[in-house]
């Protein structure tokens, strides 16, 4: 798995805190004109991102789109497996570790200065209890707000499930066998009753920015959208009432794209929140927008967008830049993503829970699926999510910088793995045929839906060595740049690792724009994951860091590493010893007091693992072996609790073993699970989990 560290955070924001004091949360947010600005009457620039799925989870970020979308429609799946009780301790992890301040504390280094906090209305008020209001609910608001004032970052608090549903769709938890919230004037007026609520509770507080009223409204009122403004009317003046301070984000109907009869503003301290997914960067696509804020002298924000490739995010943000528009995105993390900035893989254990949900699987017991969402909802701890550099580079360097960043250490010699290529724009990074999404759909512009989120096409790779990926869908005139750090002048051998089940693929190498091979030829080898060999001789390479393309003249294969092997200076290719990722079973298992003498009588046992790479040559018995990885081997209970971490550093690729010696811990089934990313800067997402049992 992918491990979160710092070395990239100093790399893309080394400077960004520097600059806090003045234009983050150090006061109220207020409106001057089109400008929102901070106590100083200083424009702010809002960026944002949203905390979707944490207090209102929708299907699609869960792998659950196929059989349950909304908030109820999950919970109750859940519930129908396990049971009420289970079900709670379940929710009550769930929301404690998707947020964390070590969330916050990563948004601020990575440059963003505000969160958007979607959530539920029944957090802050049980469903069947109006008038009734959730201590437990407002401390989980409490602490974030108190986290994101730590850490100078804006907060707006943004209704996404009102009272019977403000759409039509289930992203507002909408139940078509119920009145909405347009076919019920009891939850109209319940929502107006939480609004002065929350407003009461937060009035004097300056890290909230404001108050995002209603979460993309969808219905097809019969006179326009008359009753939509009228509640929004309501909903101001029952915040007026209590609260004069903060910003009013008010979104148009139809996913917040539509604002006819909801002008001309009715607040001094009003802007207008519009959102914007799979279409065009352009001003046309945003022109309707621009006229409202000129017509009516009121700030305009792009409230939410995303859900799409890197490319289309540093376009979008660059439009928003060039047109003084704030902006908050969709979303921090989900499972099984490449498009956010921090993802949560499926456990085995997961995938088979969603397996039978979908009508594939036999149904698990209790206990295996109660067991197997404890552990997701660890996983779903800052520190055990899969850090996706890319999309914050995407996100807060490329709109303003056309340079490249090396993704990894392509260290020549050694292993350069294709999927490594370097970060930065589309033509000056890589070239791809489908790199955006602009067709008004969630489909895919890679098709491999794996690693990166640029259009680069990548897949998970059988092969090994490997970093777990390949690069496949090569088409023609697609190509590649890897900044790489060649140690020695010298003549080189480059072992090229290709599979392809049709003919007619090549391309050449290139060094610093300078073809160095002649045109490579692509065999059939019968089958896109049955890997072969070839080996470009000879090659000639200055010291020093270089960039090395790979330039597609015809597509049609997979190209899976390139191994440099200098050959001319004593420095050869000699046999290699490979390394699998693997985790034994630990022994003795169970274990108990009679484990052995080797462990003085106590409780203990050896486990066993594998870190995965290649040594090679003058490499062996050195500490710069092609693929060392940042180790994590750590115990937890039945309960998903941790109670050991038995390594947490970096580590040779080869064999190694660690002892558990659970002092006190009670007999029992426990958990251990090995994570290793590959590389000190490419993870190879690799994991795996062993149960062990524990007798007294």
């Amino acid at each position: 798995m992918r491990h979160i560290s710092t070395f990239y955070i100093s790399l893309i924001t080394g400077a960004l805190l520097l600059f806090v004091p003045q234009n983050f949360a150090q006061g109220f947010l207020s409106v001057n004109g089109t400008k929102l600005v901070n106590q100083y009457g200083q424009e702010v620039f809002l960026k944002g991102m949203g905390l979707g799925g944490w207090l209102e989870p929708e299907g699609y970020m869960f792998g659950m789109s196929a059989f349950a979308n909304s908030p109820s429609q999950i919970q109750k799946k859940i519930q129908d497996l396990i049971g009420v009780s289970n079900t709670n301790d379940f929710y009550s992890a769930f929301r404690k570790n998707f947020v964390t301040e070590s969330d916050i504390k990563a948004l601020a280094s990575w440059g963003f200065n505000l969160v958007r906090l979607p959530f539920h209305y029944n957090i802050l008020t049980p469903a069947d209890s109006p008038g009734v209001y959730s201590a437990s609910g407002f401390a989980i608001l409490d602490s974030l707000i108190a986290w994101c004032s730590k850490y100078h970052i804006y907060v707006i608090l943004d209704l996404h499930c009102a009272p019977g549903g403000e759409s039509d769709q289930t992203i507002s938890d909408y139940d078509p066998s119920v009145p909405s919230l347009w076919q019920d004037t009891a939850k109209q007026t319940r929502t107006v009753e939480l609004w002065k609520t929350i407003a009461e509770r937060y009035k004097n507080e300056p890290t909230v920015a404001g108050y995002d009223l209603l979460n993309e409204p969808r219905w097809n009122f019969t006179n326009g959208n008359k009753p939509l403004h009228d509640l929004y009317v309501r909903i101001t003046n029952a915040i007026r009432s209590v609260d004069t301070t903060h910003i009013l984000f008010i979104e148009g109907n139809q996913y917040a794209t539509d604002f006819s009869g909801l002008t001309p503003p009715w607040d001094k301290k009003m802007a207008y929140s519009f959102h914007k997914y799979w279409n065009a960067n352009n001003a046309g696509a945003i022109q309707g927008y621009l006229n409202l804020r000129s017509t009516y002298n009121v700030p305009l924000w792009l409230g939410e967008s995303g859900e799409n490739s890197n490319t289309w995010y540093t376009e979008c943000i660059s439009l928003m830049k060039q047109y003084d528009l704030s902006w908050s995105w969709w979303t921090l993390k989900k499972f099984n993503t490449i498009n956010a900035p921090l993802n949560v893989p499926y456990t085995p254990d997961y995938q088979q829970l969603l397996n039978y949900w979908q009508g594939s699987g036999t149904k698990p017991s209790v206990t295996f699926a109660y067991y197997t969402l404890l552990r997701m909802a660890d996983n779903l701890k800052f520190e055990n999510c899969v850090f996706q550099k890319d999309v914050v580079d995407a996100m807060m360097r490329q709109p303003d910088d056309n340079t490249t960043v090396p993704y990894a250490d392509n260290n020549i010699p050694g292993i350069v793995y294709t999927s490594d290529y370097d970060m930065g724009k589309l033509n000056f990074a890589y070239n791809d045929a489908d790199y955006e999404n602009n067709g008004g759909s969630q489909s895919s512009w890679n098709s491999g839906w794996s690693y990166r989120n640029d259009g680069v096409d990548i897949e998970p790779c059988g092969d090994f060595p490997s970093n777990g990926y390949d690069v496949g869908w090569i088409n023609t005139g697609e190509w590649m740049n890897y900044t790489v750090n060649i140690a020695q002048a010298g003549t080189y051998n480059i072992e090229i690792r290709y599979a392809s089940n049709q003919a007619g693929g090549q391309f050449v190498l290139r060094l610093d724009g300078n073809i160095i091979s002649s045109v490579i030829s692509v065999p059939v080898t019968g089958g896109w994951q049955n890997w072969q060999t070839m080996t470009l001789q000879n090659i000639q390479l200055p010291v020093g860091s270089h960039v090395i393309k790979a330039q597609f003249l015809s597509g049609g294969f997979n190209l899976n590493y390139f191994l440099f092997d200098q050959i001319a200076t004593g420095i050869k290719s000699e046999k290699k010893k490979e390394f699998t990722f693997r985790l034994d079973q630990n022994y003795p298992n169970p274990f108990s007091a009679g484990g052995g003498s080797a462990f003085g009588g106590n409780p203990s046992t050896v486990i066993r693992y594998s870190v995965p790479g290649t040594v090679a040559g003058a490499l062996l018995n050195n500490t710069n072996s092609t693929a060392d990885g940042f180790v994590s081997l750590k115990v937890y209970d039945l309960l998903g609790n941790l109670v050991a971490t038995l390594v947490n550093e970096y580590q040779q690729v080869g064999e190694h073993e660690a002892v558990f010696s659970p002092g006190s811990l009670a007999s029992g089934i426990y958990f251990c699970r090995l994570s290793i990313s590959q590389g000190k800067s490419t993870p190879g997402n690799y994991t795996s989990i062993k149960k062990m049992i524990l007798l007294r």
